[in-house]
């Protein structure tokens, strides 16, 4: 049987990424910060790891795999995930009534904040 352990992510600056997705998600390095790769660990040991990967590889405008970070208070961990560095991704295709928000880390990599409530 398998499951996913990490979710790994390209960045061209490791620490900037790492930085950013552990204030982020509240994770801590499971190991030493590398300039090449680091991995993530949610700090209470529970949950999937995510890794970062250093990468020269484009960022993909319309990516075939990316985060969802479910909430039940999107406005408040929209603002908070702005306030360390994300950007606000303008997405052509929201469907009429959005039950999320597309946003940037730092290093372009999209992800998902969906209204859970």
């Amino acid at each position: 049987m398998l499951r996913i352990g990490s979710t790994v992510l390209g960045a061209s600056d490791v620490q900037r990424a790492a930085r950013f997705w552990s204030r982020a998600l509240g994770y801590v390095p499971r190991d030493e910060i590398e300039e090449t790769w680091a991995v993530l660990v949610p700090s209470d040991g529970v949950g999937q790891h995510v890794s970062i990967m250093l990468s020269e590889t484009p960022v993909q405008e319309k990516p075939r795999v990316h985060l969802d970070l479910y909430t039940a208070t999107p406005a408040e961990e929209i603002d908070r995930l702005l306030g360390l560095g994300a950007t606000r991704v303008d997405w052509q295709d929201y469907p009429p009534d959005p039950d999320f928000t597309v946003l940037a880390d730092p290093e372009g990599n999209r992800f998902c904040v969906i209204d859970k409530r």
